[in-house]
């Protein structure tokens, strides 16, 4: 079990993408058995009074929906959550396209993995979602909201694409989203853990880049990160349409994971996945979670589906 704190970078906003936003992530990670704090900022301009003081507290895991535009850590803050990474914590961070959540680019290595339209540009500089003018590269099309995506991975699969819910043993699908940011494994001791499809260009893109085994200055083991490449893949609204979206989201819904919610049942494998994966101190920093999911029997597999592949304006529009 994990002390997890589920933290956006904004203060409450219910027509926004603040904590609310992500309860479905919070029940989900509780059901695993982990103790969940879920919060917003404090206060915009000051120093938030538990982020700023990350290494000091009793915390296993920070999971960061960095859903502001470009101001949402203060340096205090920046640094206190190097030295938690430092002591061996792990971390998520989750932001989305153009210049959402580049806060992150203070984050050493961690926000080096993050590329955005301003700070930290995305390689490509290519516009990929066309439907929505407003917002720029990087905007990755990999579906519309309330749809799924393909996931695409090399053999052989992580660990934290293990489940005992597909024919095929891994996690098949995502949550799409119209417009994803660009996360790269541009570092030492980062890699990619899965691609995307643009449905737009049909090229391929980051959804998540891991880091591990990176050691401080000191040679000590520094703790896990996973660098999402839109907290969609996290939000209640790309989980369940049911639950709405701020009232700035206009694009068409989709309808496959209303039609279908079974695959998300092994989707919500990759959450309590990346759960233990993060969970390691010390010694337990060779533990993986490959015990916790098995490739189903044959019988099993024989009756499941097998889908999918084996391989403010711009800035607050989410």
């Amino acid at each position: 079990m994990s002390k997890i704190l589920l933290q956006t970078t904004i203060t409450q906003h219910a027509d926004d993408w603040d904590v609310t936003r992500f309860s479905l992530l919070a029940d989900e990670l509780r059901t695993a058995g982990h103790d969940v704090t879920a919060r917003n900022r404090a206060s915009r301009n000051d120093d938030d009074p538990v982020l700023s003081r990350l290494d000091e507290l009793d915390y296993d895991q920070l999971w960061l929906m960095a859903v502001d535009v470009g101001d949402g850590l203060t340096g205090t803050e920046l640094t206190a959550i190097l030295r938690f990474r430092e002591n061996g914590g792990g971390v998520l961070t989750a932001r989305d396209h153009q210049d959402l959540g580049s806060c992150l680019i203070g984050l050493g290595s961690l926000g080096a993995v993050n590329h955005f339209h301003d700070r930290n540009p995305d390689p490509t500089r290519m516009r990929d979602d066309q439907d929505t003018p407003a917002i720029s590269w990087p905007n990755y099309h990999s579906g519309a909201n309330g749809d799924y995506q393909p996931v695409f991975t090399d053999e052989p699969v992580h660990d934290l694409l293990r489940t005992g819910h597909s024919a095929s043993g891994r996690i098949e699908w995502f949550p799409a989203h119209p417009h994803e940011g660009a996360v790269s494994a541009c570092v030492p001791n980062a890699s990619v853990l899965a691609q995307g499809r643009s449905s737009t260009s049909g090229r391929r893109f980051s959804l998540a880049v891991i880091l591990d085994g990176e050691t401080t200055a000191d040679g000590l083991r520094m703790g896990r990160a996973l660098a999402a490449s839109t907290f969609h893949h996290f939000a209640d609204y790309n989980w369940d349409l049911d639950c709405g979206a701020p009232t700035f989201v206009t694009e068409t819904e989709g309808t496959e994971i209303r039609a279908d919610p079974s695959r998300m049942t092994a989707y919500k494998d990759y959450i309590r996945n990346i759960a233990a994966w993060l969970h390691y101190r010390g010694a337990d920093a060779t533990a993986g979670v490959g015990s916790l999911f098995t490739t189903p029997p044959d019988d099993v597999r024989a009756g499941m589906r097998q889908s999918g592949p084996t391989t403010a304006a711009a800035g607050r529009l989410g």
